[in-house]
């Protein structure tokens, strides 16, 4: 039987640096199997510059799974090898895909500094050159002594950079460029050429470089038997070089490994842009769904429903996107801090669940909570959606998104997930009601509310249509009463009443003052 598939990310930013974290994916792998996870996304398991405290993504040593006492510590802030390959094996032991953050940019927390030739470069238009030719101090030479040559012999060092952003004989933080060097081409045209991001960067453009990520793309494969990756910041990086890397990669180990990559860009053009020119070697995070996500739990009440998935990823590229509500980076205080609004995060996850288009991740952030800011948990709102996702988010699929505020959807449902299906409205204004098409097969059944905002009982028509309403700044989940069945005058007689009544009260909340709705969004 097919399936519809989630993805989980297992982690967010401020969890606590106690190397807990694949000891506690894997206990939890059945349940997350059980709510219909498809697939794990887990955070860097390599040694950060930062040691335990290092979240992966300031990344030292690829080869140094939590095995070698580096950096002050021998775990990572998420735990030791043994324990990330035990927790890779539960994952998979439970029918659930692993796919691990890989970051390939950048590289920092290097052994040594080398004397190295270089010119400023202006942040703005990193193609500017602002400084004469002048000698640094660049921490550049990666020798990692804890490691002393296991797993591979490969030095980095300035050849294989191209620019960093410090200079430790003066003590003074620019963008130099390496004198005789240039950025790497086909990169995101943010700051004319957006190839620098932060500490070593490395240069794709170099043999021996892209020679021996590919032998420890292979190692990594080898030694963890993920099913995949999630590409770190790919906007920075030559866009030739993943369909190469991840084409050998493919080739090598004769499996699909699927990647995702993070292109931090809201402008749909420049995302297809992207994939056609990588021919569709991965798919992409749908960054442009998520800010309309952030706008309009921010808009209040302003932002046009109708426009939800206009000019998005999902609407364009369905088959190559992952849309995502929140994520570690979106977090409260982090670089790319744009977290949706509480009120408007179960609206938000109604959109990537339950909807077949699309391959949703869900945020351990939004999930569990986040402890250390003390963020809420949607864990109850997200597991209902989880279980409708894999039970009936199937068949005919009828769109409703016709007005600025109240907007829905219905999924038919099919045979071979047992027929039943599923309506959805919703706003992020006053609430209101939808007649929307469910099938002539569902006629005669009782829908209710699956939220419980509403407590009102919906009639399905002869024609298949039926009445859907939502409460203000919400969104309610319509389904087959238990037990009910098509056909059954006696109840359809109560519960038409009772749908009537309903309407009436619909109709009474268009009078509520706008403060109902902020207090919605509160």
């Amino acid at each position: 039987m097919s399936k519809n598939g989630v993805m989980f990310q297992y982690f967010e930013w401020y969890l606590p640096a106690d190397a807990s974290l694949w000891k506690t994916v894997g206990e939890n792998a059945q349940a997350l199997a059980d709510k219909g996870v498809t697939s794990v996304w887990l955070p860097p398991a390599y040694k950060g510059q930062a040691g335990i405290n290092d979240t992966g993504y300031g990344v030292y040593d690829l080869y140094d799974l939590g095995e070698f006492d580096q950096k002050k510590t021998v775990p990572t802030k998420y735990g030791t090898k043994d324990e990330y390959i035990d927790a890779v094996n539960r994952l998979q032991a439970c029918g659930i895909d692993v796919y691990a953050d890989i970051v390939l940019n950048h590289r920092m927390g290097a052994d040594e500094t080398e004397p190295v030739s270089v010119v400023e470069t202006k942040g703005e238009d990193r193609t500017k050159e602002i400084s004469p030719p002048k000698t640094i101090d660049a921490w550049t030479k990666f020798t990692f002594p804890g490691r002393n040559g296991k797993y591979s012999d490969f030095v980095w060092d300035h050849t294989c950079f191209n620019g960093v952003d410090y200079d430790e004989r003066r003590d003074k933080n620019a963008i130099y460029k390496f004198k005789g060097k240039q950025w790497n081409r086909g990169v995101d045209r943010e700051n004319v050429n957006y190839d620098y991001l932060m500490g070593a960067n490395v240069n794709f453009e170099v043999p021996k470089v892209r020679e021996e990520l590919t032998n420890w793309g292979k190692w990594y494969l080898d030694t963890t038997n993920v099913h995949g990756f999630r590409l770190d910041a790919v906007k920075h990086i030559a866009r030739d070089f993943f369909p190469e890397w991840l084409g050998k990669l493919r080739s090598d180990t004769h499996k699909e490994l699927f990647a995702v990559g993070e292109y931090w860009n809201s402008e749909i053009d420049i995302l297809t842009n992207y994939l056609e020119e990588c021919g569709n070697c991965m798919s992409l995070f749908d960054v442009p769904l998520h800010f309309h996500f952030f706008e309009a739990s921010n808009s209040g009440g302003e932002f046009d429903m109708r426009e939800l998935l206009k000019d998005t990823l999902v609407s364009k590229a369905p088959c190559n996107a992952v849309t995502f509500v929140d994520n570690h980076d979106t977090q409260t205080g982090q670089a790319l801090e744009s977290a949706i609004q509480p009120w408007f995060v179960p609206l938000a996850y109604a959109v990537i669940l339950l909807r077949p288009q699309g391959y949703p991740c869900v945020f351990y952030g939004n999930y569990y909570g986040v402890e250390a800011m003390n963020g809420p948990s949607f864990k109850k709102e997200i597991d209902l959606m989880m279980d409708l996702r894999r039970d009936r988010v199937y068949g005919a699929q009828h769109d409703y998104f016709d007005d600025p505020d109240v907007v829905g959807w219905t999924m038919e449902g099919d045979e071979e997930h047992g027929g039943d299906g599923l309506a959805v409205v919703m706003t992020n204004k006053l609430g209101g009601s939808k007649s929307m098409l469910v099938g002539a097969q569902h006629a005669g059944e009782i829908w209710t509310d699956a939220m419980g905002a509403r407590k009102e009982e919906v009639v399905i028509d002869e024609e298949g249509y039926g009445v859907f309403s939502c409460n203000d700044g919400s969104v309610s989940i319509w389904t087959r009463r238990s037990g009910s069945e098509a056909g059954d005058a006696g109840e359809a007689g109560v519960a038409g009443d009772a749908g009537v009544a309903g309407e009436a009260e619909v109709a009474g909340q268009a009078e509520v003052a706008d403060q109902a709705v902020s207090e919605s969004q509160e």
